[in-house]
């Protein structure tokens, strides 16, 4: 085999580049369904609800007035602009159109970001567990996801003391996420400033993934922004906005690196789906707002009844969800291989629940995710079947 290729002949990084295990879940769960059975899904990390009627009209209308055709690499200014005045009504922050730049979904910011702070052979660091993708793109682009282990006492967040730790020769920045997930986590304002002032005195770049703003239950998600206008910010309209599949998402960086953003852009993506984007404008409308905070308590409600319910069933759940739509619990009470126990919930229960080692390597296999993305209904049909097994 060629020196320069891994197994099947590909490129090397394939080998560090792991799939989602819950996929194996999801896959399973639609055989199961097309042989009748039933099955609650508390594995898929989507809202449930289809996009609201006034973004998908105004996706109609788009489609209708032609526009059909490439966008700006950065986005359309119509929506950069609206942006930004979301930025001033939300967090009270004045974030210049020009910063913000229009991305193929969350992913593609996050390529960006990985593409234009990493260098070969230099990493981030990050929560171990935590989203999976964002060491992916760090490898992609050559570098390397710097997981440091996070439990409980630190929210399964990253802290400045664990940024002075864990900081390497080779470590270029940070990258927290607020709300996280698997968690549902969120970081303080003066949480913030002191990961901040950690990475800054280091020389280093904070990336902060925010895509669940929006999503707050007892209180509203401060911004980084709020405490640092140099951080990257990552966000979507994939999870309040109800977007998912329209592939929409936005990055505000600092000025100083917005033109070589837009060379990045131009080269990868050309532009995004210019139809979503007129769709989204949709979204920052008074009524449209309404009907979007009116889902957002409706997860809320969910999260109040799952939450103490999981627990009651037996597992540990090491911090309460502050945001996101998910609870991330310790099954070491049940097993030590969460993989397998999700799969056999599902095979013989019916409930689809998503492994812990989709999310990183500290305890992992002692982990799971459950996801509130279904009906309260189905939640607690989900309940009433583990307490069947599990008690």
């Amino acid at each position: 085999m060629n020196k320069h290729y891994g197994a099947g002949g590909f490129a090397r990084r394939l080998q560090d580049i792991e799939p989602f295990r819950v996929v194996e879940v999801l896959t399973r769960a639609r055989e199961l369904e097309a042989q009748g059975r039933d099955v609650v899904h508390l594995a898929a990390g989507e809202p449930d609800f289809a996009t609201i009627a006034p973004i998908v009209e105004a996706g109609r209308k788009a489609l209708a007035d032609g526009a059909t055709h490439y966008s700006e690499a950065a986005g359309i200014p119509q929506l950069r602009e609206a942006l930004s005045a979301f930025y001033e009504s939300e967090y009270g922050l004045d974030i210049a159109p020009q910063r913000i730049m229009i991305t193929p979904g969350a992913s593609g910011a996050l390529l960006l970001v990985a593409a234009l702070l990493v260098n070969p052979g230099e990493g981030m660091l990050m929560a171990d567990p935590g989203y999976p993708c964002n060491r992916h793109f760090l490898r992609l682009v050559e570098g390397e996801g710097q997981l440091v282990a996070v439990d409980a006492a630190s929210r399964y967040q990253l802290t400045p003391e664990r940024v002075a730790e864990h900081w390497r020769e080779n470590t270029v920045g940070a990258m927290v996420a607020s709300p996280a997930n698997p968690t549902g986590t969120a970081l303080s304002r003066e949480e913030l400033a002191g990961m901040a002032a950690a990475v800054k005195a280091r020389q280093g770049h904070l990336v902060v993934d925010e895509i669940y703003h929006g999503l707050g239950y007892d209180a509203p998600a401060p911004s980084v922004l709020e405490v640092d206008q140099d951080a990257f910010v990552i966000n979507s309209f994939s999870k309040y906005f109800g977007m998912t599949g329209w592939r929409l998402g936005w990055l505000v960086a600092p000025e100083a690196a917005v033109a070589e953003m837009e060379k990045l852009a131009q080269n990868l993506f050309i532009s995004m789906s210019t139809m979503a984007q007129h769709a989204a404008l949709a979204g920052f409308e008074p009524a449209a707002r309404e009907q979007l905070n009116a889902r957002r308590d409706t997860f809320r409600q969910r999260r109040d009844f799952l939450y103490p319910a999981v627990q009651d069933l037996g597992f540990d759940v090491g911090c309460k969800p502050e945001g996101a739509f998910y609870i991330y619990a310790n099954a070491s009470r049940f097993t030590d291989d969460s993989q397998a126990f999700c799969m056999r919930l599902l095979e013989e229960h019916g409930v689809a629940l998503t492994p812990g080692l989709d999310f990183g390597h500290h305890r992992a296999a002692e982990h799971l995710r459950f996801s509130y993305t279904t009906s309260m209904e189905r939640l607690e049909q989900a309940v009433e079947r583990l307490a069947g097994v599990l008690k």
